[in-house]
């Protein structure tokens, strides 16, 4: 469902009556005579500080922008950012539903004029979205690892094209994601994330955790349940227009229509299906020995021939202790033609049908069933929050 926002509001959408309480004072971007300095605009923040976090108090982070528009006049506006999960619930393992909207925004609006800031309902409803991030918390109860889901997707061949600028696989595998200016895919373990920002909140995936430290002793006594979360963080408006565009999703792009988890759920399954594509017959298939897989290439894939069979048979070999991107650097000086035509040949081959490991991913973006810390007793047993 949704998670992180953020809320562009041009002026007239809102009203700030305590201005002190931005650093430096608002009082110097509402004032139209104030100098804008040598860059052409100033900016002012409010910020949630760690002791407001860590004694369960979530506000949402607020900029206030003063700069030239593109007609020439100063237009201040104010960036509203926020977990709506941290804000209703104090934490982002339990996920919002619908029927959490009118609770999320009357305490945002509360919150706001708590500080300072006077928005209304409607302004807030239909306030342009200019970020957005969209995940699914996935509770993992038989014994299966996010370490061991994380090392699979890794293995996909993620497009080293220009939309993608880097990948990161980080905390010693607990993480992974891929990301471009516009957006970002990232799956990690929740819990360990958690684990990560108890030592520093740098080293941390997410933003803020300090308002959910207070659940690190609870997850100590957790039986067998691990989480991988999976996260789409839309981070430019026109980026979730276009993608909008391609999934047939027709939405203006405010609070109110995006706060949707059908939505949510179709953004999260276009980016597993992207996942998926990248993937080989290759990855899921369990050799019993290098003869096995030699046979199975041989007897489901009478037309190769002799040589591809034995190109797909040393890729597997290779795959077993190196990943794809890692795998394509290295053969850079040969061009990329040879490799996109191996790779194409690889996801054409046949091989006896394996479950694929990432299909317990699937299986709940296709349910899309909020996850609640309250539906795992044995867990939440020794949390006062809860009880």
């Amino acid at each position: 469902m949704l998670d992180t926002i953020v809320l562009t509001l041009s002026k007239g959408m809102y009203f700030i009556n305590e201005p002190d309480r931005f650093e430096p004072s608002a009082r110097l971007i509402l004032d139209e005579n104030s100098s804008l300095g040598g860059r052409g605009y100033i900016s002012a923040k409010q910020n949630p500080t760690s002791r407001e976090l860590k004694n369960g108090y979530y506000k949402p982070r607020l900029t206030l922008t003063n700069r030239y528009n593109h007609t020439g006049r100063r237009e201040p506006n104010l960036k509203i950012e926020l977990s709506l999960p941290k804000l209703l619930f104090g934490n982002n393992f339990d996920e919002l539903t619908q029927s959490d909207f009118a609770p999320a925004v009357a305490l945002l609006q509360s919150r706001l004029k708590e500080m300072g800031v006077k928005v209304w309902e409607h302004f807030l409803l239909n306030a342009p979205v200019s970020a957005i991030h969209y995940s699914k918390n996935i509770p993992l109860t038989d014994g299966t690892t996010p370490h061991l889901l994380i090392g699979k997707i890794k293995q996909a061949n993620i497009s080293l094209a220009l939309d993608v600028n880097q990948t990161d696989y980080r905390n010693d595998g607990y993480s992974y994601k891929w990301h471009s200016n516009s957006y970002e895919v990232a799956f990690y373990d929740k819990i360990k994330d958690l684990e990560m920002a108890r030592i520093s909140e740098k080293r941390a995936i997410e933003n803020d955790n300090a308002i959910q430290l207070n659940l690190f002793e609870a997850f100590k006594e957790r039986k067998r349940l691990e989480i991988m979360r999976m996260e789409v963080r839309l981070n430019k408006r026109q980026k979730i227009g276009q993608l909008f565009q391609t999934l047939g999703i027709q939405s203006e792009l405010t609070l109110k229509n995006l706060f949707n988890p059908t939505i949510a759920q179709k953004v999260l399954l276009h980016y597993l299906d992207e996942l998926e594509s990248k993937r080989l017959p290759l990855f899921d298939y369990k050799q019993t020995s290098p003869n096995s897989l030699l046979a199975d290439l041989v007897i489901n894939n009478p037309n190769i021939g002799i040589r591809k069979t034995i190109q797909l048979f040393g890729l597997k070999q290779a795959f077993d202790s190196i990943t794809p991107r890692e795998l394509r650097n290295m053969f850079n000086k040969y061009g990329q033609r040879s490799w996109y035509r191996l790779i194409a040949e690889a996801k054409t081959i046949k091989l006896p049908a394996t479950k694929s490991h990432l299909g317990i991913v699937r299986e709940h973006l296709t349910r899309f069933e909020p996850l609640k810390l309250v539906d795992f007793p044995d867990l939440m047993l020794n949390n006062d929050k809860y009880n």
